[in-house]
């Protein structure tokens, strides 16, 4: 080796060993702000405390013969607090909106999508009957997967032909 390489080697393991020094020193820095700050902040805060609080409750309570059982009754949730159910749509035309265009919207996973009559014509070409029993029963194909109902199989089986008829409207 060179006198110019050792000279080289000597004042780069010295810069690397300031940037080291530097960066542990930084880091012991901020680690002592942070714990004069952070600790506290989260000792004082009422939304921790409640959230410590709800945790550390008791997973079961038990009732005792011939005590006061009055603070184990189960709370009602009030009517105003709880969220109303989703309404079930009543129209073929509500029916694609709110569950069938999820797929058939954008054509996901080989659904055919609406309007795009040359996607179905093959299947239109089966007959209302068997795209009934597709929609209705589920279906797996070449191009993709029907689940039953299209997923809801809470609609009644007339609202699922009144959408299979609005999607295939004018085909």
């Amino acid at each position: 080796m060179s006198k110019h390489d050792t000279h080289f080697f000597n004042n780069f393991s010295v810069v690397i060993g300031i940037l080291v020094t530097v960066a542990v020193i930084l880091i012991a820095l901020a680690r002592d702000v942070a714990s004069g700050t952070q600790n506290e902040h989260v000792k004082t805060d009422p939304m921790q405390m409640q959230e410590v609080d709800v945790r550390i409750q008791p997973f079961a309570r038990e009732a005792v013969a011939g005590q006061d059982n009055s603070a184990m009754q189960i709370a009602q949730a009030s009517s105003a607090t709880s969220a109303a159910p989703a309404a079930a749509p009543t129209t073929g035309e509500e029916l694609y909106h709110s569950t069938c265009s999820a797929c058939h919207g954008l054509g996901i996973g080989g659904a055919p999508k609406f309007g795009d009559h040359a996607a179905w014509a093959p299947r239109m070409a089966e007959g209302k009957a068997t795209l009934y029993k597709h929609a209705l029963e589920g279906f797996t194909g070449k191009a993709g997967m029907m689940p039953p109902k299209g997923g809801r199989v809470d609609l009644p089986d007339d609202l699922i032909k009144k959408g299979v008829d609005y999607m295939t409207t004018g085909m």
